[in-house]
Formats: C-alpha cells, structure tokens, sequence
C-alpha cells in the first residue's frame, strides 16, 4: 500500500530516530484497514488528493467509513495543521443550518443577544468534512455554492462579506444524480463538489478483509474491556464471512464488541456472534470462497509479518 510514499516516509522516520508506529501516523492511514483490490484502488489516490485543494465527494453506503477517509485525507494534507471540522447536515434543523453553517452577528434574529462564528470559521486554514450533503436545504446550497466558487460568504445579520481557506468535503449514501433529478440537490452545487469523487465499497464486496477487520476490532476492544480473548473460532469465522452486512464496516465493529463484552473464553465462538439475520449463499460456493478468503489471508499476514521483521529495531 503507498510503497513509494511509504519508502520516503520511513527513510524520513529511521533518519529522525522516531518510532514505527510514526510513519502510519504521517500517511494518516492506521485505521483504514483492508487489502482487497477496491478498497486499496481508493486508498491509494489519498497523497495525490492530499496535495491539492479541490473539492472531494465521497460516495458509499452507510458504515464504509467516509468521515474515516476524508480524516486521513486531511491528516496527510497541507492542511494537517489545522481544524478537520465534521458536520452532519441532516442532524441540523432546517432553520439553523445556515447559522450553524455561517454564524450570525448580535441581533441577526430574536434571541440573538451575542454574534457567533460558524462551522466554516472554525474550519479556517483546514477542512469542512460536510456529510449527508443530499439534506442540506435549498437555499443553503446557494450560499454553500458561492463559498466554493468565491472563498466568501456573509453570517447572517452582517453587512459584510468574510472570507475563509476551507477545502470542503462532502458525502452522502444516496444516488446523488437522482437527487438532482429530483430537485434535492442543486445541479451547480453536485458539479462544483464532485471534482474528485471517492466511491467506497460496501462489505459485502470486499469480503477478504473481514477477517482484518474482525481481528483489528477484537485487539481494540478486547484491550479495551481487559479481556484475554484472542482468536474466533472457524465456525465464528464462517458466520462473519457469510453476512451481508447492510451495515458495513461500522455494523461489524458493533458485533465484534458485543461479543467481546459477552464472551467469557478466549476464542470467540459462534455463539457470541449476534447478526440479526444469517443469509448464506449457495454451500458449496460459499465453502470454496471461505476457504480461499483464509488461505489468502494467511499468506498475505505471513508475508506481511516477514516484510516488516528487519524494520523492528526501529519500533
């Protein structure tokens, strides 16, 4: 992943003495977990997105980790330095997204007894990471659009225009092409954010990194919660590789912890894995494709573990 990026990075950390674990902090990648051929495709553009300041959608379903990568986007910018400013659109009320949004002065309204910088004055010199962008009303998306266009905007109340360095990123789990067609979004708005489109792919097609992933989330939460469970057992295993995952990668966390929590043993096993539902595909294909996924992965964790042994005198 990032070889070239990755070669320079370390030279630059064995130089400076510092710890391993400096070079995952620098490309801002520790918690992007994968190696399926999809998901590393995207994440290889994130040093060359990182490099410019032009407007980034990212498309996915719900739990694919868009506000993840758009951090990491961030963190290996120019703007590193500064704010990464989330905000959810379809969390604000419809009333308050453009003073959350753009602030407002003293008396721009009833009860406004003191002036107050919005999202895009914190966010000054770094990034506004705005999700669910399919909610923001109408009328915001006018004044939204002139920012991106001009750098400028005006909080409500105030007689003069103020200017902001903000790169914005925007994300939504819809089809935003017909959003547009539907009159939800703003077709100079869609085209002026997606200039650099991400499209994050959902668990189910990426099934070789569930065993990552699981084991990624056992050693977080079972440190967390003081547990000394270590493994999941084949059948365990079988049940994670054989969900759909409506919920992605966010769903798979939340079973993985609940189990953790449930589980008095040291492997999990099947019967701490909670899914609302199991939908297998056909048996035999889906043993053959189980069976390979784990071959895989324990090839690419061997020679994964070979590759970095002679780096381990600098950790």
């Amino acid at each position: 992943m990032l070889f070239h990026e990755c070669a320079v990075l370390l030279e630059q950390v064995r130089q400076q003495g510092g710890p391993m674990h400096a070079l995952k902090q620098t490309l801002g990648l520790k918690r992007l977990v994968g190696e399926s051929p999809a998901f590393i495709a995207e994440i290889n553009k994130f040093p060359i997105i990182a490099r410019c300041d032009a407007s980034v959608l990212i498309l996915g379903e719900t739990g694919t980790g868009k506000e993840l990568c758009a951090r990491a986007i961030h963190y290996v910018s120019p703007r590193a330095g500064k704010p990464f400013v989330p905000v959810n659109c379809g969390a604000i009320p419809v009333e308050l997204v453009e003073n959350e949004l753009f602030g407002h002065e003293r008396e721009a309204f009833t009860g406004a007894a003191s002036s107050r910088t919005g999202l895009i004055h914190e966010a000054d010199g770094g990034t506004l990471f705005m999700d669910e962008i399919d909610c923001l009303p109408l009328l915001a998306q006018v004044k939204l659009l002139r920012f991106l266009q001009d750098k400028v905007y005006r909080p409500l109340g105030s007689m003069k225009m103020r200017q902001a360095d903000v790169r914005v990123m925007a994300a939504t789990n819809i089809d935003l092409e017909e959003a547009v067609r539907a009159g939800k979004l703003r077709p100079d708005l869609y085209y002026r954010l997606n200039v650099i489109p991400l499209v994050l792919p959902p668990l189910r097609e990426r099934r070789e990194d569930i065993p990552l992933l699981a084991r990624h989330f056992l050693a977080r939460y079972a440190n967390e919660f003081d547990k000394s469970i270590n493994d999941f057992s084949l059948t365990a295993m079988q049940m994670l590789l054989l969900y759909e995952w409506p919920g992605n990668v966010r769903e798979l966390e939340h079973v993985i912890e609940r189990a953790i929590v449930m589980c008095e043993r040291e492997v999990i096993g099947s019967e701490d894995i909670q899914l609302p539902r199991l939908e297998p595909r056909a048996s035999e294909a889906s043993f053959q494709e189980m069976k390979a996924t784990i071959i895989a992965q324990f090839e690419r964790t061997y020679i994964n573990g070979l590759l970095r042994a002679p780096s381990r005198q600098y950790q």
